[in-house]
């Protein structure tokens, strides 16, 4: 009788595999959506492997700005309107440019943008100024703050050594990025970034971490880092419960002259 049993169990378990289950269940969707035929079979067709929906969404990408149509423009240039103190929610009071960019008005605060969001891939630009204002973390420094908490460092690092996880381009006191890849002083760089944000159970536990990749000037200076928590000065890093929060723009409170540019976000 055990050996009946014993081979039951077997043959339950390879007809499964056969027909491309495990034995925590079927596999995802998509696999079965994707492959008509079981796993284990070779196809024998080229139709067999073609898979023709959905349809991606056509968007377009504008030959000027080279911002895609279904971007969300937060910055440009032109007004504050999508911007607010990170303190008090009144006015912005950065300085607005001629040259359709804002710098940091010093002591005036951090600001932030009036939405808020979740997974997302942005792009914006920023350049520290022209003359040497200060030296280590004092020299050209701001930070952008994804959902107000997980910071991509911004910091003048040209001839300017200071602790590799809060140099430009770390996710600060995190991660170190893979190169440095700044331009010169004074002149503007970019950050392309794809974020997912973390997950929460009902009773505020985190059940999966936030990604975040970082490109610094079309170069891969973070590749699909899994954030700790939140990214503190003092501290280790916290996992309190959060949902979709603003993009917020530092003000160091020491004279950085940082400047931002070209802002804007797709929702993922």
């Amino acid at each position: 009788m055990k050996k009946f049993l014993v081979l039951l169990v077997l043959m339950s378990f390879f007809s499964c595999k056969q027909q491309g289950f495990t034995e925590e269940g079927s596999e995802p969707e998509e696999l079965i959506k994707t492959f008509k035929e079981a796993p284990g079979e070779e196809p024998t067709k080229p139709k067999q492997t073609e898979v023709w929906e959905p349809k991606p969404k056509e968007i377009t990408v504008d030959e000027v700005t080279r911002i895609p149509s279904d971007a969300i423009v937060l910055f440009d240039g032109s007004n504050f309107d999508g911007w607010v103190s990170s303190k008090d929610s009144s006015a912005v009071k950065w300085i607005l440019n001629p040259d359709k960019s804002m710098t940091v008005k010093n002591k005036t605060g951090d600001i932030q943008t009036k939405r808020n969001f979740g997974d997302i891939q942005l792009h914006i630009e920023w350049k520290s100024p022209g003359e040497v204002r200060g030296e280590g973390q004092h020299r050209g420094n701001s930070g952008i703050f994804i959902q107000g908490r997980y910071e991509i460092q911004v910091l003048d690092n040209n001839d300017n050594d200071t602790y590799v996880n809060g140099q430009v381009g770390s996710i600060y006191k995190q991660s170190i990025p893979l190169v440095k890849a700044s331009a010169p002083s004074g002149e503007w760089n970019s950050y392309d970034v794809i974020y997912h944000a973390p997950k929460f159970n009902s009773e505020g536990r985190k059940i999966k971490a936030g990604t975040i990749t970082v490109l610094h000037n079309g170069v891969l200076i973070q590749d699909h880092y899994i954030i700790k928590g939140t990214t503190e000065f003092i501290g280790w890093p916290k996992n309190k419960a959060h949902e979709k929060a603003p993009i917020k723009l530092q003000d160091h409170r020491d004279n950085s002259g940082v400047s931002y540019r070209n802002i804007w976000v797709r929702e993922l």
